[in-house]
């Protein structure tokens, strides 16, 4: 199911590669690299079926996106322990604080933006 998040998520996405094509001249966007955290309430597969949807007719009309995972993970702000924080973590299980700080996991950022480097 596709929902409007993912469409709006993936114009975003379309418009700054299409900026980014028209600054540096690029004829056509062959590859769309975009971190997406555990804790963005993205559905990747829906983010990429919405983006291939709406990338017709634009330079990045044949770019495949690659989605890379980000998992979530946090730092205790009492002991300094990482933490995994792929299941539900209220306190630190090293010195059982409740002062966890989310550190990774709420990334959604284009990472790169490959070009056809043959086009003269």
């Amino acid at each position: 199911m596709t929902s409007v998040h993912e469409l709006s998520i993936a114009q975003s996405l379309l418009d700054i590669v299409l900026d980014e094509a028209k600054a540096h001249d690029v004829k056509k966007v062959v590859r769309v690299g975009v971190r997406v955290g555990a804790f963005t309430n993205v559905v990747p597969d829906s983010l990429a079926f919405c983006f291939d949807l709406i990338k017709a007719g634009t330079v990045a009309a044949e770019a495949e996106l690659k989605l890379t995972p980000v998992p979530l993970a946090g730092l205790c702000q009492d002991c300094g322990a990482e933490l995994d924080m792929s299941e539900p973590v209220f306190s630190c299980p090293h010195c059982a604080s409740s002062q966890v700080q989310v550190t990774q996991g709420q990334e959604l950022y284009i990472d790169y933006i490959e070009t056809d480097e043959s086009q003269g």
